[in-house]
């Protein structure tokens, strides 16, 4: 490992002759596999490498599985509720190193990173109540029958999730599942696996079985791949691309395995020209700058009413232009990089693609930033139209088109021409207009005159192709539950009924 604060703050979690590794039963087992190195995105240099896990793991995996499931699932309900809420107290006794290795390792401004953190461990603290009441229900059937429902754990579960958002996405899924009585595998990004496996150690210090949570550090064309094929697993989540999410939704399906997928996004912002100008300016802003635009909600198409565009694509090409955009170990940092060199080159071509089809880049930032090692974007605002290119695909970047639209139907039209889903929002001050908006787009999550709040108690998911399923909320814990149906005979002598119809007496 190449960082020395880096190294200082791992030893506080991972033993150092083990180096990066996958956490399996409570013990760390190196990979065998090709190296991964991974890169600082502030320079490109060399950040730290390890050897990528293979499937002699899941054997393993599925003992390790099996036993802390059983074992958790015997405890109480109030006891697993009480070791929830102690994950939650770990993760705020050590959120400042964690941000910090969040910081370091992943390229998240650490200013973000704590807030990210810090939500992390909400989660958990809000799971944990729900242990003990996942109650089932009577169902008042028109028979002479008693019949309940009750929900029962899955099992284990796979999740896979990205590198935008390690921490917050490791704790978003972990803490439903394993609510719900489930055990986990979790394999992260092979880019950023470093807080994830932090996590994972959290969890078993405060006192959950070791093996409850595993933590897989590889690549997902190979592990990822074999675990989903081979393992024992009852469910797969995956949050990332669209483009592999079909993948494991083919690969899941042929194990007749449900998924969630929680995919990408082309969300609208609709500002119309009775919008809280102050409010709507610096709410664009957040919806596609903050964590540099890698964000699968940001507000990448803001559409404009027309009689407003210009000045407001101005002011706001202005107000970008005061960014700090810098080393995400800088405090004062307000856009870090992106995360890694693949993706730095897809914004970079998806910027070429706006110039060909007549974008033009508002304001006087150059794009990229000029003179510098990493990867950085400048905050970019595209004046265009919905049908370009940039206006359909994600880009995931600090990069936002701006789309002129003549009134309400407009705008609602625009808003829905897209395979996407997963958010989006309005300003303006009249409340009608404002419900009627957010009553016809197709998205999955739409905000009201703000952006980007999202809470552990409310469902998130997207509509098309921004997946199925959803996280967080009630419904997360249904999507790791199996429903189970009873009936009892009440009647004291009942007919036997073959087929599937009401009995009768």
């Amino acid at each position: 490992m190449n960082n020395e604060r880096l190294q200082q703050l791992l030893a506080n979690y991972l033993p150092a002759e083990y180096g990066v590794a996958s956490l399996v039963g409570g013990q760390f087992i190196r990979g065998n596999g090709e190296i991964i190195r991974v890169r600082k995105a502030h320079d490109g240099s060399e950040l730290y490498s390890y050897r990528d896990a293979d499937e002699t793991l899941i054997p393993q995996l599925a003992d390790a599985t099996k036993n802390a499931g059983t074992a958790w699932w015997a405890l109480t309900a109030q006891a697993r509720g009480r070791i929830m809420y102690q994950i939650g107290a770990e993760v705020r006794k050590e959120a400042t190193n964690i941000a910090e290795i969040e910081a370091i390792a992943s390229n998240k401004p650490v200013r973000d990173a704590i807030g990210e953190v810090q939500k992390v461990a909400e989660m958990f603290e809000y799971y944990a109540g729900w242990t003990d009441k996942l109650h089932g229900e009577v169902i008042p059937v028109p028979t002479t029958h008693l019949n309940y429902v009750t929900y029962e754990p899955l099992g284990t579960v796979l999740q896979i999730t990205p590198w935008n958002a390690p921490v917050f996405t490791a704790g978003w899924q972990i803490a439903p599942a394993i609510a719900a009585g489930n055990a986990v595998i979790l394999k992260p990004s092979e880019l950023t696996c470093l807080t994830s496996l932090v996590l994972g150690v959290l969890i078993e210090r405060a006192g959950a079985p070791k093996g409850l949570v595993n933590i897989v550090a590889g690549y997902g064309h190979t592990i990822g791949q074999s675990l989903i094929a081979n393992a024992p697993i009852r469910k797969v989540v995956f949050v990332g691309s669209p483009a592999t999410g079909r993948h494991i939704a083919v690969a899941a399906a042929q194990r007749c395995i449900p998924a969630v997928l929680e995919l990408g996004g082309k969300s609208a912002n609709i500002i119309f020209d009775d919008a809280d100008w102050d409010k709507a300016l610096r709410g664009a802003q957040g919806a596609i700058f903050g964590g540099a635009g890698q964000s699968c909600v940001s507000g990448s198409r803001l559409l404009i009413q027309e009689n407003i565009y210009h000045k407001f694509v101005a002011d706001m090409a202005t107000a970008s232009a005061k960014f700090k955009v810098g080393n995400p170990e800088d405090s004062e940092t307000q856009i870090g990089p992106i995360n890694n060199e693949k993706q730095y080159k897809h914004v970079c071509n998806m910027l070429n693609k706006a110039k060909n089809e007549g974008a033009v880049v508002a304001g006087e930032l150059t794009v990229p930033v000029p003179d510098s090692e990493g990867f950085y974007i400048n905050p970019t605002i595209l004046t265009g139209h919905n049908d370009m290119y940039v206006a359909q695909e994600e880009i995931f970047g600090p990069v936002v088109v701006a789309i002129p639209f003549k009134d309400e139907a407009d705008a609602i039209r625009i808003a829905n021409e897209s395979r996407f889903g997963l958010a989006g929002a309005v300003w303006t001050k009249d409340v009608g207009r404002a419900h009627r908006v957010a009553k016809q787009i197709k998205a999955g999550t739409f905000w009201i005159n703000g952006y980007k709040t999202i809470n552990v108690s409310s469902p998130f998911g997207g509509y098309g192709e921004s997946g199925y399923g959803r996280s967080s909320g009630l419904e997360a814990l249904r999507e790791y539950s199996e429903v189970k149906s009873v009936w009892v005979e009440t009647a004291e002598n009942p007919l036997v009924n073959f087929g599937y119809g009401a009995q009768e007496k």
